[in-house]
């Protein structure tokens, strides 16, 4: 597995109880920051990553939970990771490489323009603005503001200038 996990069997991690994870949540939308790297710590015995506050909560709640009920079961750790192996042959790097930059379908991009809030949905095959289907979002970004737009620049999904 590529997980970044501590062992689990040390006296620091195994110590959750079922009645705690609930107080345990809901204290880490309260804790700061600093607070929340010494948790990692704590918790998956490694250093923490220089992620995100909202990515230390997430993994963090996964954790407590997963040290007070289990996490999964071997035999599903196996199937997951057999899917992944049929999926990338086992090549990591693929495996962690998106097929394009475009958001995950049912993603909600919310733009003022205005004074106005616009919401675009992303579909499978396009987009969908106000009922209507949209093969691109410079086709929105154009039937919102009625000049030429780069539609991932105005949706703000990328800096003006930036590569794709």
């Amino acid at each position: 597995m590529t997980r970044p996990r501590g062992n689990p069997a040390t006296p620091a991690t195994a110590c959750i109880q079922p009645t705690d994870v609930l107080t345990r949540l809901a204290a880490l939308k309260c804790a700061s920051t600093p607070a929340l790297k010494r948790q990692w710590e704590q918790l998956f015995d490694t250093p923490p990553p220089p992620y995100n506050r909202r990515f230390l909560e997430s993994r963090l709640s996964y954790r407590i939970q997963e040290l007070a009920y289990g996490g999964l079961k071997p035999e599903t750790l196996a199937r997951l990771e057999a899917l992944g192996e049929q999926l990338d042959g086992g090549n990591v790097v693929v495996r962690r490489t998106r097929v394009d930059d475009r958001p995950i379908a049912g993603t909600r991009l919310i733009r003022e323009y205005q004074g106005v809030d616009h919401t675009v949905t992303v579909l499978n095959d396009g987009f969908e603005w106000q009922g209507r289907p949209y093969r691109s979002l410079s086709a929105i970004a154009r039937a919102i503001t009625g000049t030429r737009w780069n539609g991932w620049v105005f949706f703000a999904l990328r800096r003006t200038g930036a590569k794709p």
